[in-house]
């Protein structure tokens, strides 16, 4: 196994944070996480106050009235949620039970900020924003099926809705 703690020089300056697998498995050791290939940062084509932004989180924020996630699945779910980008706050709610969710149940934009977005879409800093932001729960224990189901599933309705930039926020 590489040590991965001293990321090499070449590797620092591509990262946009180096040593972060490192940190993860120091902090939860065993939690399958192995990384030592960078992943080059995509570059705009155009300027972002010409893009269609999406926004993905692992908040488990969704419409009211949809299949709730499982959130008590021992491995996790890996299954995603569409959340239209003009919902109003009040016809959504968070289905997670991995972090305390008080500040959000007061103010939803602190973990899922749709209605910044929005802002942000009006004052022309950003293009236009895609139809749906795409939500999930983050308690994914197997990395696997993280990147075959859930993350390959993501990337095709990104893909599909010819969306410019996706901005990704753990919760």
């Amino acid at each position: 196994m590489t040590d991965m703690s001293k990321p090499s020089a070449a590797s620092s300056e591509k990262q946009l944070r180096p040593g972060l697998w490192a940190t993860v498995n120091e902090r939860y050791p065993g939690s399958m996480i192995h990384k030592d290939d960078v992943v080059p940062l995509a570059q705009l084509k155009k300027p972002i106050s010409e893009c269609r932004v999406a926004f993905l989180s692992t908040s488990g924020v969704q419409p009211k009235g949809t299949l709730p996630f499982d959130t008590v699945h021992p491995v996790g779910d890996y299954s995603f949620r569409r959340v239209p980008s003009d919902a109003d706050v009040d016809d959504l709610e968070i289905h997670q039970l991995k972090y305390p969710t008080f500040g959000a149940d007061r103010d939803l934009n602190v973990i899922f900020p749709i209605e910044r977005l929005r802002e942000l879409r009006d004052e022309g800093v950003i293009g236009e924003l895609n139809a749906n932001h795409y939500t999930f729960i983050g308690y994914n224990m197997d990395p696997v099926e993280l990147e075959l189901t859930l993350a390959e599933q993501v990337a095709e309705a990104l893909a599909h809705d010819e969306v410019d930039v996706a901005l990704a926020a753990p919760a």
